[in-house]
């Protein structure tokens, strides 16, 4: 009876690892198997890995004059890491949660002729680096932004966000509507959708202390970042992700213990208090405002999308990427990039 009882009870973990997997983003899927990482990570040792078109090699960057140089500059947050491109009138790109600047490469790249593309390391997150008791919400790295811009001396960006990175966009743009140029919001966290149900159980793995284990099991064996168990569900192509991509996201967060506590720290402090106490600021934003989403996105339904054009006067464009995923400014920065030079061009006619 035992045994029919404990072969059940796997049976019935498996199903809901599968209907989780199906119905969520990345970071629920975390969450739902993060225990199994290393049995995940024996099962793809020796997979094979897609050689050809790698989501960070065939990048612009061999037929642009210009390359990505990274720096640091210190605020009152801390001393924030960034990587810059390019020349002229300054676009600024924030990424989301587990990522870096490295995000934004291709970006950087492509459009370096007509920006000075700036991607920032936020609170908590690649090499920007910040005392043990920072505070690292959303409000906070918003704040950031902008000690971070007035420590460069710019005035004025585009504004680009991505994932929790778009709703930091929202709160600093919503906070120093001055600052910002133009908006441009890519899948992301929007109004009482932060975090969002399914991203509750990461979290709750998260402050139980299994971080550590995953981000080492998806390091370990780079397979398993891709498996439909993590990340792959992120990417429409995952298998063309690279392991140098993998290990410039994750590593970072290993390589202190207060670097990963940072991290918990970020992920603690999720509360869609941020997003609704700024909410009747955002509704009075007049900035050009270009919305892109990814119809396949498992995270981010489109209707946010709908909502974001309803609720901020400035929207001047919404498009939808066809099958695109969260991780489209990856996978298809041809056509986001086409759209942000649309939309730049367009925001700069209008000011004059």
């Amino acid at each position: 009876m035992a045994g029919t009882k404990n072969l059940l009870n796997a049976h019935n973990q498996i199903r809901q690892l599968t209907r989780v997997a199906a119905a969520v983003s990345f970071t629920t899927i975390f969450a739902g198997s993060f225990l199994q990482m290393p049995a995940l990570a024996r099962e793809h040792a020796g997979s094979p890995h897609a050689a050809s078109a790698k989501i960070s090699e065939g990048s612009p960057m061999e037929t642009k004059k210009s390359t990505p140089v990274q720096h640091t500059v210190r605020t009152v947050s801390g001393i924030i890491s960034y990587t810059e491109q390019g020349s002229g009138p300054v676009a600024l790109f924030v990424h989301g949660v587990l990522l870096n600047g490295h995000l934004w490469r291709h970006q950087l790249a492509d459009l370096s002729d007509i920006r000075r593309c700036i991607a920032v390391d936020l609170l908590a997150h690649g090499d920007t680096e910040i005392a043990p008791d920072q505070d690292v919400s959303v409000t906070a790295n918003a704040k950031m932004l902008k000690e971070f811009l007035d420590a460069l001396h710019i005035d004025q960006v585009d504004l680009v966000g991505n994932d929790s990175g778009g709703g930091i966009s929202q709160i600093f743009a919503a906070l120093y509507p001055e600052r910002v140029r133009s908006l441009t919001l890519t899948d992301c966290d929007t109004h009482d959708n932060w975090p969002p149900e399914a991203f509750k159980p990461f979290l709750a793995m998260a402050a139980g202390g299994g971080l550590r284990g995953t981000l080492e099991s998806m390091l370990a064996n780079k397979g398993v970042y891709r498996s439909p168990q993590a990340l792959g569900p992120a990417y429409e192509h995952p298998d063309q992700l690279s392991d140098e991509s993998i290990e410039t996201y994750l590593r970072p967060f290993l390589r202190s213990q207060q670097r990963l506590r940072d991290l918990e720290r970020f992920l603690a402090a999720f509360d869609n208090k941020h997003t609704l106490a700024i909410e009747d600021r955002l509704k009075t934003l007049q900035a050009p405002t270009l919305i892109v989403w990814g119809t396949d996105d498992v995270y981010f339904d489109v209707k946010w999308a709908h909502w974001l054009g309803d609720n901020i006067p400035g929207a001047r464009r919404r498009v939808e990427l066809q099958g695109a995923r969260i991780f489209f400014t990856e996978e298809r920065w041809q056509e986001f990039d086409k759209e942000l030079r649309s939309h730049w061009q367009l925001a700069k006619q209008a000011a004059h």
